[in-house]
């Protein structure tokens, strides 16, 4: 699963309606352009791609009275809603994810109702532990890793990263549980978006083509 596809739909909604550059501010002022494939490029496309699916609806916007082009306005429709919890529910409970998707999900992740949040993430733990006892117990050597020579590091590894995400996520569930955060229905969400004109201090700076449209 890619990040950029959770991460443009989780913009525009936050938004309620949102203009290309907006989406790319935002995504910028999380600093996805960092650990995610979320660069200017991919995000103009993936707004045009989800438009084109059903999943977006575009407005064209008359330029303002200052000048300009006129730039393209993003809104979700009720597909666009349902693939973002669809891929929100994928990314939080499966144990595969990469890093930069699990990121984009937990950034979202107050969007859910605490209790299904929490039992996601129940099954990231359950699945994680699973996929631990198949490597563990199938490619395993019975005298140790290290019998594999420099390989079995390998092995070293898959256990280590298993057991270090399930650990960070027992974690989280346990601050869930004992009510960090806004949930949806819950009251007055954290807001994660950038006001219209508000200086974004992560902005990149670099120019692109998409930004004027």
């Amino acid at each position: 699963m890619s990040a950029i596809r959770l991460l443009v739909l989780g913009a525009v909604r936050q938004h309620g309606r949102a203009h290309g550059y907006q989406v790319r501010n935002d995504l910028e002022y999380w600093g996805a352009h960092e650990w995610s494939s979320a660069k200017p490029g991919s995000i103009y496309h993936a707004l045009k791609q989800m438009a084109k699916q059903g999943l977006l609806l575009a407005h064209e916007v008359a330029p303002s009275t200052a000048g300009g082009p006129p730039r393209t306005e993003y809104e979700m429709t009720d597909l666009g809603d349902q693939e973002f919890f669809t891929l929100l529910r994928a990314s939080l409970a499966s144990h595969d994810q990469g890093v930069d998707v699990l990121s984009a999900a937990i950034g979202f992740i107050v969007d859910l109702e605490r209790g299904e949040a929490v039992a996601l993430l129940r099954e990231r733990v359950a699945a994680i532990e699973g996929w631990r006892a198949s490597v563990t117990e199938h490619y395993t050597p019975s005298e140790g890793p290290e019998s594999l020579g420099h390989i079995g590091e390998v092995m070293n590894m898959w256990v280590h990263s298993a057991d270090a995400g399930a650990e960070w996520t027992r974690g989280l569930i346990a601050r869930l549980e004992a009510g960090a955060y806004t949930f949806a229905g819950e009251g007055e969400p954290f807001v994660g978006v950038l006001a219209e004109g508000q200086e974004n201090p992560y902005a990149t700076g670099t120019p692109d083509p998409g930004d004027a449209h």
